[in-house]
């Protein structure tokens, strides 16, 4: 929206581009303004204000205070609290309960911020790798593992033995 001491100063430079020999769409393109813009600015009184800033539309079908109310009372009651809104509607749907759509129930829960986790159960929490150890030297590292290590000739692994040292094993044997 442009206010009308800005209106008048592009009008002006249109039509001064204009006399001087360029096409209005040209100018009206170059300045990134709809040449339907400008026709509309040029019939009409520069000094109106523009009428877009006074609409405000209001849904037809908005919630009311008292049914967002009840729905957020219904979405965090003991029995349902801890279901996410797709398993909420269902189950008021088997009870010949309607408050609201389940797009509505996000809606409505959204802004206070009560779809993160509705579980009961603790969030899940981030894993990190665990450490490697590396032994460089016999008698350093011991483990329960019993995988088999292997070696450059194929079909052939190293089992650690109950000992500790490493022994080679074939797969043949």
């Amino acid at each position: 929206m442009t206010v009308p001491e800005e209106r008048k100063a592009l009008i002006g430079l249109i039509s001064e581009a204009t006399l001087a020999g360029t096409r209005q769409a040209r100018a009206c393109n170059i300045l990134g303004l709809s040449t339907r813009t400008v026709q509309r600015w040029q019939r009409g009184e520069p000094d109106a204000v523009d009428e877009r800033s006074l609409r405000h539309h209001e849904s037809r079908h908005k919630l009311s205070a008292a049914e967002r109310a009840e729905l957020l009372a219904i979405a965090n009651s003991p029995e349902l609290g801890h279901l996410p809104p797709s398993q909420i509607v269902p189950r008021l749907a088997d009870q010949q309960r309607y408050i609201a759509s389940e797009l509505s129930f996000y809606r409505v829960l959204k802004p206070g911020k009560q779809l993160a986790d509705r579980r009961s159960e603790r969030p899940a929490q981030a894993r990190s790798k665990p450490r490697s150890v590396c032994a460089d030297a016999p008698s350093q590292l011991y483990s329960w593992d019993i995988t088999y290590l292997p070696t450059t000739v194929r079909g052939q692994y190293f089992k650690q033995s109950p000992q500790g040292s490493l022994a080679a094993r074939s797969d043949t044997a």
